[in-house]
């Protein structure tokens, strides 16, 4: 007989009494009302979640700004990985960032870092405010084990604070991201055992007795979905546990003959854990750091190791293999991105999926790089949290604080007001 379970069951997850350990529990049917809209018991709408993803260093906008607007868009070279997910985006260009104009100290990306993120001037340390995903998880984040996440997968620790962090709990004060998987692990499922600390043994033997429990209470589709749920765990815990020792550490600056670090291995593990936080209710709000602001890495998994990404993008490699290099480049940050959407929309919940009650926010500190503009950026949505319009390009004429003042408060359904630098509420994206 399937039971239905309460959203304490679900927050709760499953783990021994006293133990350390807690494995949050998926999203099943029985959690459910009978259409699949809510929480079994609660009157409350689905739950919807944020994720503020970057990369750094700008873009070539000629890459990432298709000719076309509205629905019949062609995916640039540098968009393509996103082609299977046509209807889960919308791709905006022509905002304006305008408080990375205000005279600061610093060279150019740390202005328009801090603008980007908070919509606030850089403050000569940092900063100059809270980052946009600290306004929202201020507001939908309480009710959460863990108000937000910050994740990072670039494991380079060089250069000012403003560079090496996306999320800020407000001015000066950054939230470091976590760059390692085994880190990001045991924060999310627990640890006590040096045995599993060790990596010796699997953290589900710690909650197969109450995993048992639980699964002769469900039906035989949630049996099934929480096997393969559990079974996805340890598919990422023997991943992080097969990783070499050196992935264990963070490099202050990738070596001159080559940065060696697996990043395309270490972003999926991320994204893997992301998604899983997600879906077990243990956050509704993350930043996802894939490169640093003024990255300094090299590429080798794409056979690009002459120069660092900063190269590409400013100019100094003007050559026809040199803008092809940056193409590539490009097109494998969307390809991180398509996975993270991709591995959303495959997790079921209620009567659809994560990525429906999702929004994501994909940013850089400038549009064209090499000028370090900060008009005419791009950006790109994906989900459709809050009925959030997908299948589009649009070109605007509004600001960063237009766009974040109304994803938050229409798509997110957080509260925040006004964002700094808004000025109009963006209906071309709800």
């Amino acid at each position: 007989m399937n039971h239905s379970l309460s959203r304490r069951t679900f927050l709760r997850g499953i783990g021994l009494g006293g133990s350390a350990v807690r494995i949050g529990l998926p999203p099943l049917a029985a959690m459910f009302n009978t259409n699949g809209t809510a929480y079994a018991g609660a009157p409350a709408a689905m739950p919807r979640r944020f994720v503020f993803w970057f990369n750094g260093n700008g873009i070539p906008e000629k890459y990432w700004s298709p000719r076309e607007t509205g629905a019949d868009f062609q995916f640039t070279a540098c968009l393509n990985p996103l082609a299977p997910y046509r209807g889960d985006i919308h791709i905006v260009t022509g905002l304006d960032s305008p408080a990375a104009r205000v005279p600061q100290p610093g060279n150019s990306h740390y202005p328009s870092m801090s603008a980007l993120i908070s919509g606030q001037p850089f403050t000569g340390r940092g900063a100059g405010g809270p980052s946009f995903d600290q306004a929202i998880a201020r507001k939908i984040g309480e009710e959460t084990r863990f108000r937000s996440l910050q994740i990072g997968v670039s494991q380079e620790s060089f250069g000012e604070a403003i560079q090496r962090n996306m999320s800020w709990a407000d001015r000066d004060r950054p939230l470091p991201p976590e760059m390692l998987p085994h880190k990001l692990f045991d924060r999310l499922f627990g640890k006590k055992e040096s045995s599993w600390v060790d990596r010796q043994t699997s953290i589900l033997d710690t909650v197969r007795e109450e995993a048992a429990t639980l699964a002769g209470t469900l039906g035989g589709g949630d049996k099934a979905r929480l096997d393969e749920y559990l079974s996805s765990v340890r598919d990422v815990e023997r991943a992080i546990a097969s990783l070499p020792p050196e992935y264990r550490t963070v490099v202050e600056r990738p070596s001159e003959g080559g940065d060696l670090r697996d990043w395309p291995r270490i972003a999926k593990l991320q994204s893997d854990l992301l998604v899983h936080a997600l879906a077990s209710g243990q956050t509704r709000v993350a930043s996802y750091m894939l490169t640093k602001c003024q990255g300094l890495s090299r590429f080798p998994w794409l056979g690009h190791t002459s120069q660092r990404h900063h190269e590409y993008t400013h100019g100094q490699v003007e050559t026809p293999r040199g803008i092809r290099i940056l193409r590539d480049i490009c097109r494998w940050h969307v390809e991180e991105f398509a996975y993270l959407v991709g591995k959303l929309k495959a997790t079921p919940e209620g009567a659809g999926n994560l990525l429906d009650n999702t929004a994501l926010l994909y940013v850089h500190e400038h549009a064209e790089a090499n000028a370090h503009k900060n008009n005419n950026l791009a950006v790109l949505l994906a989900g459709h949290a809050g009925g959030l319009k997908t299948g589009l390009h649009t070109r605007t004429t509004g600001t960063l604080g237009d766009l974040y003042s109304t994803l938050a408060e229409e798509c997110v359904g957080a509260r925040i007001g006004a964002f700094p630098t808004f000025e109009k509420k963006l209906n071309a994206i709800v």
